[in-house]
C-alpha cells in the first residue's frame, strides 16, 4: 500500500533515477532519465520505506484487493490499479503482500523539447490521493500492459532521437487511456460518489447559511476537499463528470444563488451582501455577479422591480 502522509524526518530523498534503481536492487537503468521496474524484481530488503523523488510515477499494482478503500466502499475490481506521482510528493510503501506489478519512472527532464513537458499538467489524476487510484478491469489492464511492453521494448533499443519521441507518443497514448478509464471510474462507481456529492452541497449550503462565509471568507476548493477527505483535482473532476462542474464553479454558482435571494428578499445593499457572502471587496462581487449574469447587482434588484 502506498501512501502521502509521511513525515519529513522519515523521508529518503532520491535525485537520479540510477539512484533510485540502486535502492531498489534492481538492474541499473538504460537511459538515465526514464526506467520501468517490474515489481517482482524489487528485492525486498531493500524497498525503503519511506521515500519522495524527482520523477513522475506511473504504477500498476496487481493486489490492491481489499487493501484500500474509498470512504466506506471498496473498489471496483480485484484485478488491481494504476497510481499517478508527480515529482516532490512523499511516499511511504508497506507491502503486507508479494508486490505484483510495474512502474515507470521518468525525469521531467526527459520530455524537454517536447510537447507533453507541458501538457502533462493537463492530467489532473497526478495531483490525485493514492487512495484515488484508477481501478481497471482485466481488458484495460491488458491495455495498459501492451503500453508498458512497447515502452519497455524500445527501452531495449538503441537509444536515439527516434526512440525517445517513441516512448513519449507511448506514455502520451498511456495517459490519454487513463484519462478515459477515469472518467468511466466516476461514472460506474456513481453509488459510492453520490454520498460525497451529497455531503459537498450540504458543505456549500451549510457555509452560506450558517454565517460562516462572513466569519471566514469565501470557501476555497481545498476547504471542502479536506472536509471530504479527497484530494482538490479528484473532487472537481468528480463533480465535473457527474453535475458538469467543477467546485470552483459550484461555488461560484452557490454565490450567486444566494446573493440573488438577498437581492430578491432583504434591504441590504450590495456592500453589505458581498460582506455576508465572505467577499473583502465589494467591487470583487459586482464583478463576479456581473460576470455569471451580465447584470450588476443594482441593475438585477432594479430589473426584479
Amino acid at each position: 500500500m502506498i501512501d502521502k502522509s509521511v513525515s519529513k524526518k522519515e523521508l529518503h530523498y532520491y535525485k537520479t533515477i540510477s539512484d533510485l534503481c540502486k535502492e531498489l536492487g534492481v538492474s541499473k537503468p538504460v537511459h538515465p532519465l526514464i526506467v520501468l521496474v517490474n515489481h517482482n524484481e524489487i528485492l525486498s530488503s531493500s524497498v525503503v520505506r519511506y521515500l519522495v523523488h524527482d520523477f513522475y510515477m506511473i504504477s500498476y499494482k496487481s493486489n490492491l484487493n481489499g487493501k484500500l478503500k474509498y470512504g466506506q466502499g471498496y473498489y471496483d475490481f480485484d484485478e488491481g490499479g494504476l497510481i499517478f506521482v508527480a515529482p516532490n510528493q512523499a511516499l511511504s510503501v508497506i507491502e503486507e503482500d508479494e508486490c505484483k506489478g510495474r512502474s515507470l519512472f521518468i525525469h521531467p527532464d526527459y520530455f524537454a523539447g517536447h510537447t507533453l513537458y507541458k501538457s502533462i499538467n493537463k492530467y489532473g489524476f497526478f495531483g490525485y490521493n493514492i487512495n484515488e487510484a484508477l481501478h481497471l478491469s482485466e481488458k484495460e489492464r491488458d491495455k495498459i500492459y501492451h503500453i508498458f511492453d512497447d515502452i519497455e521494448e524500445e527501452l531495449q533499443t538503441a537509444i536515439d532521437d527516434t526512440s525517445q519521441k517513441l516512448i513519449i507518443s507511448y506514455i502520451e497514448v498511456l495517459l490519454n487511456y487513463s484519462n478515459r478509464y477515469y472518467k468511466r471510474q466516476f461514472i460506474t462507481r456513481k453509488v459510492i460518489n453520490r454520498p460525497v456529492i451529497e455531503r459537498f452541497e450540504d458543505m456549500l449550503n451549510g457555509y452560506f447559511s450558517s454565517g460562516v462565509a462572513f466569519e471566514k471568507g469565501i470557501p476555497s476548493v481545498k476547504y471542502f476537499s479536506d472536509q471530504l477527505n479527497v484530494s482538490a483535482g479528484y473532487l472537481s473532476d468528480l463533480l465535473r463528470n457527474l453535475t458538469g462542474l467543477n467546485t470552483q464553479q459550484h461555488i461560484h454558482a452557490k454565490l450567486i444563488e444566494v446573493a440573488k435571494q438577498k437581492l430578491s428578499n432583504s434591504e441590504l445593499n450590495a456592500a453589505e451582501i458581498a460582506f455576508e457572502l465572505g467577499f473583502e471587496y465589494p467591487q470583487s462581487f459586482n464583478k463576479l455577479f456581473k460576470n455569471k449574469t451580465g447584470m450588476t447587482p443594482l441593475e438585477f434588484r432594479e430589473h426584479l422591480n
